[in-house]
């Protein structure tokens, strides 16, 4: 299974003879309201009857909670360490910029 992502540099380390890039996922996430989570979570535990019962009663509750907005998404990050040589046959790239990795179990 191969799976081309994109992933954002964070960090560039030169120490001459190598170079050291830090690389971060490159994900857009939408916000998630925090009443949204607890009302999913909560969903998920309960059986029909009981949902039909509490859930009316929960999102009352929550209504007059302010809605946090957060962003909820684990992202990956990468460590690269290569010969100043690849890098500069990559094009020098600089932080901010996304470059494409190929993860594939071989």
């Amino acid at each position: 299974m191969s799976e081309v992502i994109g992933y954002k540099i964070q960090q560039i380390v030169d120490n001459g003879q190598a170079i050291q890039m830090s690389l971060v996922e490159d994900v857009q996430t939408e916000p998630v309201s925090q009443k949204q989570l607890i009302m999913e979570n909560v969903s998920k535990k309960l059986d029909q009857d009981t949902k039909e019962q509490v859930m009316p009663l929960l999102e009352a509750m929550l209504q007059a909670q302010p809605t946090i907005k957060m962003k909820s998404y684990a992202q990956t990050n990468i460590s690269i360490t290569m010969p100043k040589i690849r890098y500069e046959k990559l094009g020098r790239p600089q932080v901010g910029q996304v470059l494409r990795v190929d993860l594939q179990k071989i």
